[in-house]
Order: structure tokens, then C-alpha cells, then sequence
């Protein structure tokens, strides 16, 4: 099979990366046909504020899609167009473009852009932008002959807000990229925490509201009396800025706030942690989604903590493969690191068991390997 895989997606995130990687490894040729269009996550959210309707952003959007195309009017045959990771505008050409070669469409969807607007309030802010936002996404679901999300509670979402049949959807679980894990790993054997007495614990990420950080930064108030606790808050994103005001405001002393690393750096830094967070936002979005971060603690042995989701997989258990609590109640992360720091055992059994469950469900391999069984199901129905 040869795939064309089409658009402006971020080419730089982890799940696009894990898809085109997985589709490789599970021997299938893919071609990147990517042009870049947003400049960062700001860059989209200043978009629904408004600027969309600004003629330098329209110039843009007509120059890289005018760049698309030139990059597609190359590709030679191929058997599946696959639009990646934010595709909602980029699914019309790429419609347009698979019917005139009479060749199938499939959508990495993956998230909602009209429920990251609401979210985040610019849904409140800029109602007509986000009216838009939701006819477009609603018209971008009918066009793929299928369409691909990670959970089926994200499913039923979609066919309740858009109308779109379950049965045009098909799940690929976002799982992550093993490679550079497993080369630090390989070179200095399981990742141990420095000894000098300190429970290092890790969150890095966007600084969304499904991440929850204040609720991290609240169970750090209430853990602040013990000295030997100490949370490193890695990456940027829009409530970064409320976190450090609230550590601020409260005057704590154990919160480090630490800009992106590149990805050895970020790797080196999992390594050197006790606990990885997940997520603990009470959003919509968290209880349909998952997050890469949970199985990059888990490629790294570390014991990950995370908010309860019913999207969360079924394989997955609490006290077994991680460490689940409430989600939006800091008095329950609190007690759920307090109980990890007292018991080194359940820690080391939860690294253990997340590390063989990770490579015997959610690697890279085998997220190729289910991704390319729904591509050939359209191939060939």
C-alpha cells in the first residue's frame, strides 16, 4: 500500500509523527505531503479570535495551500489520502483531490476544534467565529470515507454534536514514540530518580485546561510542608501564566517552572523523576480524550499518575498499570502522591507492569499496525 499523507497538519506533534512512523513500520510506503500554516497553538487561537478575517492571514492560507498543491501535482500513484492532525479546513481540498483520482479519503480527527474553542472560552468570547468553526467541522466529517479518533466516548461526541454515524469511525489509540525512550534507556539502563532525597514530580505539556494545572499547583499548596517533595512544571502554554501567579500568590517554594526542552533534554528529565502527572482537568475534552504523556511515563518505567477518564482504556488499570484519582480535586492528587512516595513498591510495580503493557499494546508498532488494518478496510470494502 502506498499512502499520501496530505495537509498542514503540525508535522512536528507526536501523533502525526506516530501514525506516519506506525504506517512505516507496518511496511506501507507514505508520502508527506505538508505544507505549514500555523505558526503555534497562540497563532490559531489569535485566528478564532478574529483574525482569520485579516488580509495577511487570508494571503497566508492561500500561499501554503497554493504550495499543497504544487507538492500534490508531484506525488505520483498512491492508494489512500490521509489528511493528519489538525485537518478540519484541510479535509475539503483533500476531498476534492481524492475523487478527481478516484481514490479513498481517511481523516486522522483525533480533537474537536470547535470544543477546544468552547474550552477556552473564545466560543463565549467569539460567537460567531465559533458558529463558523462548528458548520465547517460538521460539513469536514461527512466528506472522509472514514474518520479516526482514539476513544469511543469521543465517537459518541461526534455523532451527537455533528450527526456523523459511529460506524464511519474507526479508533487508533494515541499511545507514543518509544525510539527515544528506548535509546536512553538502552544506554543508561531503567531510569532511577537522583539520591539525594528528593520525590521528583513531573509535568510537562501545553498548559490546557484539560491538563489541570491548577489543580497540580493546588496539590502542591497542600503538600508544601513536606521539604522533600518537589514538582517541576515543564513547557508553555495559555494558563501558564495563572500557574505561576497562583505559586506566586501562595508563596510556594517547592514549584520549579522550567521552558520546553527538546526532546533528549525532556527525556533526560523523565528519567531523573519519581512520578510523571498526567492529566486532571474536569473538561469535556478529558473525559473523551486521552494523553501521550501517560504512555511516555510508562516507555520510561516511571509510575504515572492520572485524573479518572472513561475514555481512558479498558486495559489500563488503577494500582496495576498507574495510579488514577478524581480529576479536579487537588486533596486527592496530593493523597495519590503521598501514597506513591510512602510505598516504593507500588511504584516500582506500577513502572514495571505500565512498561510491559505500553510495548504489548500502545508502541509505535502497534499503533501502525491497527491504523494500517482500518486504511486497508477502506482499500478494499
Amino acid at each position: 500500500m502506498r499512502v499520501c499523507y496530505f495537509g498542514t497538519y503540525r508535522a512536528e506533534y507526536s501523533r502525526n509523527q506516530m501514525m506516519i512512523e506506525g504506517l512505516r513500520r507496518a511496511g506501507i510506503e507514505v508520502i508527506e505531503c505538508h505544507e505549514t500554516l500555523w505558526r503555534g497553538i497562540e497563532d490559531r487561537i489569535q485566528a478564532v479570535k478574529g483574525g482569520w478575517l485579516r488580509p495577511t492571514f487570508l494571503s497566508r492560507v492561500a500561499r501554503a495551500y497554493a504550495r499543497l498543491l504544487r507538492q500534490y501535482r508531484q506525488v505520483d500513484r498512491y492508494d489512500v489520502l490521509v489528511v493528519g492532525y489538525p485537518g478540519q479546513y484541510d479535509v475539503f481540498l483533500a476531498y476534492f483531490l481524492s475523487r478527481l483520482r478516484r481514490k479513498p479519503l481517511v481523516w486522522d480527527v483525533l480533537n474537536s476544534m470547535y470544543l477546544i474553542a468552547v474550552e477556552r472560552g473564545l466560543a463565549r468570547r467569539h460567537p460567531f467565529t465559533a458558529g463558523l468553526i462548528r458548520f465547517l467541522e460538521h460539513i469536514a466529517c461527512r466528506l472522509p470515507d472514514k474518520l479516526i479518533l482514539d476513544s469511543a466516548e469521543f465517537v459518541a461526541w461526534f455523532q451527537k454534536t455533528h450527526g456523523v454515524s459511529s460506524r464511519q469511525f474507526r479508533l487508533v489509540p494515541i499511545g507514543a514514540d518509544d525510539q527515544i525512550f528506548r535509546q536512553v534507556i538502552q544506554e543508561m539502563g531503567t531510569p532511577q530518580p537522583s539520591g539525594d532525597g528528593i520525590f521528583r514530580v513531573l509535568y510537562y505539556g501545553t498548559y490546557i485546561p484539560n491538563h489541570g494545572i491548577e489543580i497540580i499547583v493546588e496539590a502542591a499548596r497542600l503538600l508544601q510542608n513536606d521539604a522533600t517533595i518537589r514538582f517541576e512544571l515543564v513547557g508553555d502554554g495559555p494558563e501558564r501564566e495563572k500557574a505561576v501567579n497562583l505559586t506566586i500568590g501562595y508563596g510556594l517554594k517547592n514549584i520549579i517552572f522550567t521552558d520546553w526542552l527538546d526532546k533528549t533534554e525532556l527525556t533526560l528529565k523523565i528519567a531523573s523523576s519519581n512520578i510523571c502527572l498526567g492529566t486532571f482537568g474536569a473538561t469535556l475534552q478529558a473525559a473523551l480524550t486521552n494523553n501521550n504523556k501517560i504512555y511516555e511515563g510508562f516507555a520510561m518505567l516511571k509510575p504515572v499518575i492520572s485524573g479518572a477518564s472513561p475514555a481512558m482504556p479498558e486495559a489500563l488499570k488503577h494500582g496495576e498499570h498507574l495510579y488514577l484519582c478524581e480529576r479536579g480535586n487537588p486533596q486527592a492528587l496530593a493523597e495519590a502522591i503521598r501514597t506513591l512516595k510512602s510505598d516504593p513498591d507500588l511504584c516500582r510495580r506500577l513502572g514495571q507492569n505500565g512498561y510491559r503493557i505500553f510495548y504489548d499494546k500502545f508502541d509505535v508498532n502497534h499503533v501502525g499496525k491497527i491504523f494500517a488494518s482500518h486504511l486497508e478496510e477502506v482499500l478494499f470494502q
